[in-house]
């Protein structure tokens, strides 16, 4: 557990108000290591990207079994620090979320998300607590962010949404949580009102249209990904591609592919050369 404790060191300190960690999210081992080579000091996982991945759909649809199994072959393949997405945990308690809190300790992640689905907030504090101890149990800093879903969902009105988060992410920080992650805002103002009033590193999910990681960061983000932006975005690639060949018969969707001979050296490289 030493090099695993020293990775979730090594993960926390990125965790800076104003500098913030810049998350590229993976779904499997290639897409890991291209992140990796493009210089990201940390990777997370997309429970959205790995769930396809595996034939399945988001949503708590993909057995924890195989989506740990995933976020292992992705630490495995790489040297810097990995988070792992386990949406509410894979389990349906508290006592559930432990396991699967060791379990993700043994597949060598040093981080993890847990989202609260908008269940009631005592039982998404039970399952922050409940991962706390397990990590704590096994004398590993895992760097636990807990997820709150009140403005993904667009529950209330907007002082509604900023009173509901900072109340839950209040019971997850004294709970043991080391960050919270609020997916769906983007909103500069709002950004710099829960950075103000969470007393923990702020996750802001970005993507097309929203300000810069910059700008985030200036209102206070400590750290910034892009959920299942990247993997949407490959996808998107094979259906231009497939659709442009079936239809036309022609190929210029494929411009600007990874080069094969710098893709195929980089997925032959051991995890001791990287």
């Amino acid at each position: 557990m030493t090099n695993l404790r020293d990775l979730a060191r090594r993960f926390h300190a990125l965790h800076t108000p104003g500098r913030p960690l810049l998350l590229p999210n993976a779904w499997d081992t290639a897409s890991a290591r291209i992140i990796e080579d493009a210089g990201a000091a940390a990777i997370a996982t997309t429970s959205a990207g790995v769930a396809w991945d595996l034939g399945t759909a988001d949503g708590d649809r993909l057995e924890g079994a195989a989506a740990l199994a995933q976020v292992a072959r992705i630490a495995s393949a790489v040297g810097v620090p990995v988070t792992a997405d386990i949406e509410g945990g894979y389990a349906a308690d508290a006592d559930g979320v432990a396991a699967t809190v060791r379990a993700v300790l043994d597949a060598g992640a040093v981080g993890v998300n847990i989202e609260d689905g908008l269940r009631p907030a005592d039982e998404h504090v039970r399952r922050i607590t409940a991962a706390r101890a397990a990590a704590d149990a096994a004398e590993v800093p895992l760097f636990v962010n807990a997820r709150i879903d009140v403005y993904l969902a667009g529950i209330g009105t907007e002082a509604d949404r900023l009173d509901e988060t900072l109340r839950r992410a209040a019971d997850c920080v004294a709970a043991g949580a080391d960050g919270i992650f609020v997916p769906g805002v983007v909103d500069p103002g709002t950004v710099e009102a829960l950075a103000k009033g969470i007393d923990a590193p702020l996750n802001v999910m970005a993507g097309p249209g929203a300000p810069d990681a910059a700008e985030l960061g200036r209102r206070g983000a400590a750290r910034v990904s892009v959920g299942s932006g990247i993997a949407q975005a490959a996808h998107a690639v094979v259906r231009r591609a497939a659709a442009e060949l079936l239809e036309t018969g022609t190929y210029t969707a494929l411009t600007d592919g990874e080069d094969y001979g710098r893709l195929n050296a980089l997925m032959g490289e051991r995890r001791s050369d990287r």
